[in-house]
This record gives structure tokens, sequence and C-alpha cells, in this order.
């Protein structure tokens, strides 16, 4: 569940930001007049251009992290659910690869804080085998979902990233649904007996199409909005309906009466007949043969095109109010793996009280960053606050507390001698300390 956070996500330079970004661009920027509008990610990106905040720290990263996302995505399986933390003061971005085939639709739903005035941008890009991920879809300006069509059977990356300055705490859900509406009222593809590809007439042609099982009379349905270009008998298809549709043709065969006619409009679910089983199917259990013919292609399979696939994404159940924060291991040896499960690859083992940041939460898996940058996946019952300290330590000499756990990071403040100091953590012959006046680094365990 999302939980609404209190805390303003503002800050006097996300204000400064907003004001030089409403004002347009710089003196003397140039004027665009765009033949078709730019994706909101693009026309965000070209504002923070026209603003010179491009050439400033924050503004690199920004850009920075959307290029991180589509070069290094996280691969998912679907159905997938995830809440996740989105610094806002430190530009972030999530990718996520996914295998998709053609015919099937990627349905993506974001839930933000109740807080976060950001836009959020969501883009889809597909990643051709050699060259850049070329965008395909992205969501309107404010919409909270984005549905993906893929062109072609392959590999697509997701992409969300908040405005600069902006964040907070998202819920991303994707699955797949079918991109058209299943033709057999009352069925599904569990009804499918025979698929695409298979062997007719010993082996002289290949079935073009797939077979649904229904008793006869079973209503035959439009899978998608067209109109009825033919309306045939032949001596293979017996009672056939074509219909066109959004550049393809939509072939129903065997059936047992056809009550649309050529020309005729259709909506997606509107009759066109009911099952049977004439032409070449005489002797079989009636059926309706379903085929896709793509303008240009010949026959496609139909499966991916109205196949569900069944289930929801599990639920989180690993605290999603703790993200965003730092926790440590409690585990003697705990496996950082590339994957929320416990069959994905193992990254390493992390020592016990070994701190982690915990960015995102799937099922009951942290998805944490290392204090070096490294990501990955840990069991999230594994994890616990830093409230409790661990042990004291009192330094020999003189010692600097610093941003980060390497000798070259930025002090933040400096131990005395015989200091005694909680201990939160560690990591790499380094120990995150609380110093008495309530800052916390780290300084070295030695």
């Amino acid at each position: 569940m999302v939980r609404a956070r209190t805390r303003a996500q503002y800050t006097p330079l996300a204000v400064l930001l907003g004001a030089l970004i409403a004002a347009g661009c710089r003196p003397g920027a140039p004027i665009r007049e765009a033949v078709r509008p730019s994706p909101p990610y693009e026309q965000y990106a070209q504002s923070l251009r026209d603003a010179r905040l491009e050439e400033t720290a924050l503004g690199r990263e920004w850009f920075a992290a959307g290029e991180r996302a589509l070069q290094a995505p996280l691969s998912i399986t679907l159905p997938f659910r995830e809440v996740a933390y989105l610094p806002p003061r430190e530009p972030s971005a999530i990718g996520y690869r996914v295998e998709l085939r053609r015919g099937q639709r990627l349905s993506i739903d974001i839930t933000a804080d109740a807080a976060q005035a950001a836009r959020l941008f969501v883009d889809a890009f597909e990643l051709p085998a050699d060259g850049p991920p070329e965008r395909i879809a992205h969501a309107e300006a404010g919409a909270s979902s984005l549905t993906v069509d893929p062109p072609r059977d392959g590999v697509y990356i997701v992409r969300l990233q908040p405005e600069l300055l902006r964040g907070g705490r998202v819920e991303i859900v994707q699955r797949i649904t079918a991109s058209l509406g299943f033709p057999v009222a009352g069925f599904d593809s569990r009804a499918v007996a025979s698929s695409f590809g298979a062997p007719r007439d010993g082996g002289a042609r290949d079935h073009h199409g797939i077979d649904i099982f229904a008793p006869r009379g079973t209503p035959v349905l439009a899978a998608a909005d067209g109109w009825v270009s033919a309306v045939r008998t032949t001596p293979r298809g017996g009672r056939v309906v074509w219909v066109w549709s959004a550049g393809r043709s939509l072939y129903y065969a065997h059936l047992d009466e056809q009550v649309v006619s050529p020309g005729q409009r259709v909506r997606a679910g509107d009759r066109l007949g009911s099952v049977g089983n004439t032409g070449n199917a005489q002797g079989t259990p009636p059926h309706l043969h379903f085929g896709i013919y793509a303008r240009g292609e010949g026959p496609v399979d139909p499966l991916p095109f109205v196949h569900a696939p069944p289930g929801a994404p599990p639920p989180v159940t690993a605290d999603d109010a703790a993200l965003g924060t730092l926790r440590r291991t409690t585990s003697a040896s705990l496996r950082l793996r590339a994957g929320s499960g416990t069959s994905s690859p193992i990254l390493t083992e992390l020592p016990r009280h070994t701190v982690v940041r915990l960015e995102s939460a799937i099922a009951d898996w942290y998805r944490v960053t290392l204090p070096d940058g490294t990501r990955g996946f840990v069991i999230a019952r594994a994890t616990q606050p830093l409230d409790v300290p661990i042990r004291r330590h009192r330094p020999a000499a003189s010692t600097l507390v610093r941003q980060h756990p390497e000798p070259a990071a930025t002090p933040i403040a400096a131990l005395e001698p015989g200091a005694r100091v909680p201990v939160l953590g560690q990591y790499e012959g380094y120990v995150l300390i609380r110093t008495a006046a309530g800052l916390e680094g780290w300084v070295s365990a030695g």
C-alpha cells in the first residue's frame, strides 16, 4: 500500500527552478513552432536546456539519471508490482526491462504520493538488436497510466522519472493484457486447442490461425472495432466473415451462421455469427478458426492478441514506510541478489550490520544501494532499523567523520580522542556513527 507523505516536497531551489522554467527560456532563446507536440519528457528536458540548467551539476545529473535508467534497467517478470521511493533532492529515474510479444498489451499503472505535486514522466522504449533505445509510447502530462502495444516481439524498457527536485513514494504495477477482445462469448484462451503454425494436410501447409472450441451456436464476436470486408462461403473455411480493423484483417471461419453484411460497421463485442464446423471442419467438434492477417505481411499468430495471462502481481509485504532510509543487515552473511527472488543470481554476500539504503519494495524484498553505489536485492526480514546502536566506538586519536565510507570523502565533523560514540552499522572497514550533535557519518573502524 502506498502511504501519503505529509512532508512538503518543495524547496526554495525547486521554486526557483519552477520560475525559471515557467519563464520559458533565457533571453534570445529561439521560438519553436512544433509540427507535432513532443513527449512531455522531451518538452521538460528542453525547458531545462533553455533555462541553462543543463549546465549545472544538478541538471547534468538529471539527464544522466535518465540515461542510466535506459542503459541499466531492472529486468522484471510480469505481472509486477513495486513501491519505490524517488528522493526529491537527488535526481533519479527507474528503468524496467521486459520482453514482450507482438499482440500483447503492456498496461502500466502509477499511484503517486498524495502530497507529490510534481509530474512523473513515463516513457516506453523498444530496444533494437543494435542501436540505442527508441521511444514508442509515452504517458500524457498528468496521466497515471500508460498502455504499450509492442510493434514486434522483442525487448522493451519502461522509464519512470520525476521532475528536478521532486519525488516521493510511487507504486508501479505492470501487467500483460490482451490487445483484442476474445472472439468467442463466454470463453478465453483456455479454449484454444490448435496453435498457429501447426502442420496441416500431412505437412503440406501450416495452420494460419488458432482453433477455439465451443458448443455449436456459441456467439462469435468482433475482437475489435472495424468494418465487415467480406461475408462468404468457401470450401476450406465454410461460412466465413472478414473484418478490417486498424491495418489488419481478422478472419472468422467454420461459422454455423453469419449475421452481418459486407460494409457493416462493427464494434468490439458485436455478434458476427456463431460457432460451427462448416467447410473442411465437417466431422470435427464445433470450433472457431480465428486468424489475423497484417497488411503486407500475411498471417501472424493470433494467440498473443487474445491471451490475457491470469494472476495478479504479488502484494508488497515489506515495510514500504521505511523506503528512502538507511538500514543494516541482520544475517551473518546475507546474499545480495540481482533480482527479487531466491533464484536470482548472487552478486555478493554482505557481512552482518552492513548499511544499505532502501530504494524500493517488491513483495517481501527490498531493492537496495550499498554505500559504494552497488545495487541489488535483499530479503526484507533480514534488515533492521538503525535505532539501536550495535556497540560504542572510541577513537584513540582525533578522527574526521566523513560523509561516505572512503578516505577522500567530505568531512562533516571531528571526534576528539577517547570520545565514545554509538555505532549504527559498518561497511568495508568503516563504521557509521552518530555524533553527540546528532550527525551521522563514517569513520575508520581501525
